[in-house]
């Protein structure tokens, strides 16, 4: 599927999670598949990191999990959300660290702009689930397949 992050990144992402160990005592994040009317999902591929995601990002504190999966989609998409997200799962990220988990998230969105690339978002876009880009990510994968029955939920994102 994508290639393992490089040594800058890995480092970047292990300084992060540092300073949160003495900030936080436990990460969550959540994460999206995000839908529109003609059933295609919205993929991101973030400026530092390889591969194609689904959105999301980390809950702050002071934040709702509803209330930071809103901001993190319009922050990286401009989506908008149609209706109730539906929890799917909750996962334990050990990938980051032995403190992260994610919260995955059914979703309709509509689209109010374009979203332009950026530092953080270098492409974003809709894709139908049988022309999916080049360079999804594994964990993108296994969630798509989850989602249509073709592997069993497991409990690791």
């Amino acid at each position: 599927m994508t290639k393992p992050p490089g040594f800058r990144t890995r480092i970047l992402v292990r300084l992060m999670h540092g300073v949160f160990i003495f900030t936080r005592g436990m990460t969550l994040g959540v994460r999206a598949a995000c839908f529109d009317a003609e059933g295609r999902i919205f993929l991101v591929r973030h400026g530092y990191v390889p591969g194609w995601y689904m959105p999301g990002g980390g809950v702050e504190r002071g934040e709702t999990a509803l209330g930071a999966l809103s901001k993190e989609l319009r922050e990286e998409g401009n989506l908008e959300i149609i209706g109730t997200p539906e929890l799917l799962h909750a996962y334990y990220n050990t990938r980051v660290s032995r403190r992260d988990h994610v919260l995955f998230y059914r979703v309709t969105v509509r689209q109010t702009a374009p979203r332009l690339p950026d530092r953080e978002i270098a492409e974003s876009g809709f894709f139908a689930l049988d022309a999916l880009p080049d360079g999804v990510t594994d964990a993108t994968a296994r969630r798509l397949s989850e989602l249509s029955g073709d592997m069993a939920r497991s409990d690791y994102w």
